[in-house]
């Protein structure tokens, strides 16, 4: 079936990483998977937060994130959630699972006393912002970490095992890797998938829209996401082993 990008449906999108895309964060990355882009940023906070100490749940560190997208993000300007008060049921869900999943590989005795602040901002939506914000902000927590370790706060790095995530999903009976907004919109079932880089996984979040799916469709689309992150983790890896500020796979558009 062909899509409207020209992909095979097993095919990601053009996916790019560049490293330290602002100055001032610990960490922080720009990720862009075909037109969606998301900044992703890493802060350290030398304190715990604040439900850590009344537990008194000593010599332990915390990662947590927030999220949100710009108002012209999106084709039509779409209201700060500041100005309505608070973040809405969709953003407040998709910074719990990034926190999650980013916590599913980190060693909270290591990190020590202190909380890493994960943000990740959406300047263009194309579908998949939260899975391009787990596999961006997991190259941001890494580089904050780093930094703990050139200025000896912490002895190693107390990040276990690489996390990244994507979507899956199945159009017009097609299981297809990596959906763009469209086909997002128009999927008969659409799944989001965290895994790590022992192939363990963190979440599987999966939707039928009207037309149920079967176990052997969710083994297909089960593959196709293991497919896609596993090429997701060796840029990650690429990009931490040889040092370099920016991977890519396929032919991103530059900026």
């Amino acid at each position: 079936m062909a899509r409207e990008d020209g992909r095979t449906p097993s095919q990601m999108r053009p996916t790019r990483i560049v490293r330290n895309y602002i100055k001032h964060p610990e960490g922080s990355v720009l990720i862009a998977v075909g037109d969606t882009k998301v900044v992703c940023t890493a802060s350290v906070e030398e304190s715990q937060p604040r439900f850590m100490r009344e537990q008194n749940r000593r010599n332990r560190g915390w990662v947590t994130a927030e999220y949100s997208m710009l108002p012209r993000s999106t084709s039509d300007r779409m209201r700060r959630e500041i100005t309505r008060g608070s973040p809405g049921g969709r953003t407040q869900e998709i910074q719990r699972l990034i926190g999650r999943s980013l916590r599913a590989v980190v060693d909270f005795k290591a990190l020590g006393e202190r909380t890493i602040w994960i943000d990740c901002d959406v300047i263009q939506a194309d579908g998949g912002t939260r899975t391009a914000s787990i596999t961006g902000a997991f190259i941001a927590l890494w580089d904050a970490c780093q930094w703990l370790m050139d200025r000896k706060s912490i002895k190693t790095i107390p990040i276990t095992d690489h996390v990244a995530a994507t979507s899956v999903g199945i159009i017009d009976g097609t299981p297809m890797l990596d959906l763009c907004y469209t086909e997002d919109s128009s999927a008969d079932v659409d799944m989001n998938v965290v895994m790590t880089g022992a192939g363990k996984f963190v979440e599987i979040q999966g939707t039928a829209e009207e037309i149920p799916f079967s176990k052997e469709e969710s083994d297909e689309m089960l593959d196709l996401a293991v497919s896609g992150i596993e090429q997701l983790i060796r840029l990650q890896k690429q990009m931490i082993i040889e040092n370099r500020d920016e991977v890519s796979i396929g032919n991103p558009e530059s900026g």
